[in-house]
């Protein structure tokens, strides 16, 4: 993926190799490639919790983490993130592939 003058590296399920490059700008480029047009406060309020997760943990929060934290119910996330919290929102976030994510 190209973001101004830098090459980000994907995997082939459109996954960041490299989570420590990403930024609010490659955000809106991914969530375009996923029909997402417009990211909300709401969409960031999920990718933050995610992006913190990550960085204290090294993983992805379970969905339930991000329900409650965000007071989101796991339809509006659905409704915000049409491709799911893992292969969605996780990659949005710049995320590497979550285990168990198809």
């Amino acid at each position: 993926m190209q973001l101004g003058n830098q090459n980000i590296e994907m995997d082939g399920d459109g996954f960041m190799l490299e989570p420590q490059l990403w930024n609010r700008d490659l955000a809106a480029l991914i969530a375009k490639e996923d029909g997402i047009e417009n990211l909300t406060e709401d969409h960031w309020k999920v990718i933050e919790i995610i992006r913190n997760n990550y960085e204290e943990k090294g993983m992805a929060p379970m969905v339930r983490v991000i329900c409650k934290e965000t007071g989101l119910k796991l339809k509006q996330i659905y409704e915000l993130f049409p491709l799911g919290p893992a292969r969605g929102a996780c990659r949005v976030a710049g995320l590497p592939k979550p285990d168990g994510c198809v």
